[in-house]
């Protein structure tokens, strides 16, 4: 099933944070058979909506992919998908902008205030742009995209546990260091 409407206001949470799609009132079966795509007219969310898909007519599983990308760019940047006030008014184009200053906080969402992995953003924001690419034979499959978001997950966790660590080592070592502790004879 192709989705063709895949946007952040699409994807609900439950009270655990689990997503889940929903509005299926666009997509489409995905039974092609030997065929890759399907022609069919255009519909969907400006900005979300694949260029590729919007060109051609063409509709495939990886225009879902684009969607996606766009969607984990706005988790990531915390920044509207179409905004004209930047220098580049689409979220994809402003984040490939930004990316060759090399400057990733200028890109983070700041209400992280830079508590995270820089080496796992990089590899979501990597991702992230792979899928919001223009050519869907440059996308990753879905399969791909869910190994790489559980490895940036991985990586996120393993440095938050790390830093635990080391938070509960410091302030052990203060409490000792301001416990009277007779000196040794």
């Amino acid at each position: 099933m192709v989705h063709r409407d895949v946007k952040s206001t699409n994807i609900l949470l439950d009270d655990r944070f689990t997503a889940k799609i929903a509005d299926f009132g666009l997509s489409r079966s995905s039974q092609l058979g030997d065929e890759s795509h399907i022609s069919t007219a255009v519909a969907g969310t400006p900005g979300y909506l694949d260029p590729e898909y919007y060109r051609t007519g063409r509709l495939a599983e990886m225009s879902d992919i684009y969607s996606f990308g766009i969607v984990l760019l706005e988790i990531i940047t915390n920044q509207r998908v179409l905004d004209q006030t930047r220098e580049q008014p689409h979220i994809a184009d402003w984040t490939a902008f930004m990316l060759n200053r090399g400057d990733i906080t200028k890109i983070m969402d700041p209400n992280l205030h830079g508590d995270y992995n820089s080496r796992s953003v990089w590899r979501a924001l990597e991702l992230a742009m792979l899928c919001a690419n223009p050519s869907s034979d440059k996308r990753p499959n879905m399969f791909q995209v869910v190994i790489e978001l559980k490895e940036c997950l991985t990586s996120e966790i393993s440095m938050q546990n790390k830093n635990q660590d080391k938070d509960s080592q410091s302030s052990s070592e203060v409490s000792i260091d301001n416990m009277d502790v007779p000196s040794a004879r």
